[in-house]
């Protein structure tokens, strides 16, 4: 989960203007909101590494997630297939944005396990 989230506050910084294509038209300054999101996923990565802030960095996860949310809905409502997707791919590309959706609720669910609390030994 660390390397997920590590790796995608990273590609913010590769490709700011992919990132800040999607956010939502009424939010101001997308290309902040972008690096913000970026410092704030490479943060929380890195942070569910260590054991002593594993439980914070996961409950800030789902916060991110939670908050990025609008986003992923304003991907699928405006029929958002990037760029670099092929003609022929289109169609899966846009089912693609649609499964997303509930597919944060799987991401949270992963993230909360992580706020659970762990035996000392770690399993």
């Amino acid at each position: 989960m660390s390397f997920l989230y590590t790796a995608a506050g990273v590609m913010h910084f590769v490709t700011p203007r992919a990132f800040a294509r999607i956010v939502p038209p009424r939010l101001p300054r997308p290309t902040v909101l972008v690096y913000l999101s970026g410092i704030a996923e490479i943060g929380l990565g890195i942070g569910l590494l260590f054991r002593r802030t594993r439980r914070r960095c996961a409950w800030g996860v789902i916060a991110l997630l939670l908050a990025v949310f609008p986003a992923n809905v304003h991907m699928a409502t405006s029929d958002m297939v990037p760029e670099s997707v092929p003609d022929w791919a289109t169609n899966s590309a846009r089912v693609g944005l649609w499964a997303r959706l509930p597919f944060q609720g799987v991401l949270v669910l992963w993230a909360w396990w992580y706020t659970r609390t762990m035996p000392e030994n770690g399993t």
